[in-house]
């Protein structure tokens, strides 16, 4: 009894750990429509020649679909990036896309990375994940 128990329990904490995540994907999703997708693509391709400097010198947006190099960061360089721009992970990178701290919480920035990495496929996801779990001083 005690094992279907454990059993039992186990599933009720699946299904709920994959609700959740599929509500935040969601609304990641959303999010990256309205503040994301008029640089980044819809479909997350990036901007085109992206990795050539635009005449301003700056870069263009890069795609964050597995075409792109954001599965190359840790979380937290990701989370940085997007709450206070390219500079905190890169000094001196000037960059067209703003911090977005002052638009999204900490909860929504979180979601716009769960839909950007929802969509990569298993390898990506592993590289980065191991990448996330080496980072020392993972904090944000």
């Amino acid at each position: 009894m005690a094992l279907v128990a454990v059993v039992g329990v186990t599933l009720v904490w699946a299904v709920q750990w994959y609700r959740a995540r599929a509500t935040e994907i969601e609304l990641g999703c959303g999010l990256y429509v309205v503040h994301c997708a008029s640089c980044h693509g819809a479909n997350l391709q990036g901007e085109p020649d992206w990795q050539s400097p635009k005449p301003s010198g700056r870069m263009p947006a890069p795609p964050h679909s597995a075409e792109g190099h954001t599965w190359h960061h840790s979380d937290q360089e990701l989370f940085r990036i997007t709450k206070f721009g390219m500079a905190t992970v890169v000094p001196g990178h000037a960059s067209d896309m703003p911090a977005f701290g002052e638009m999204l919480s900490d909860r929504e920035i979180e979601a716009v990375l769960a839909f950007t990495k929802s969509t990569w496929p298993d390898r990506e996801r592993e590289y980065q994940e191991k990448r996330t779990n080496t980072v020392k001083g993972g904090s944000r």
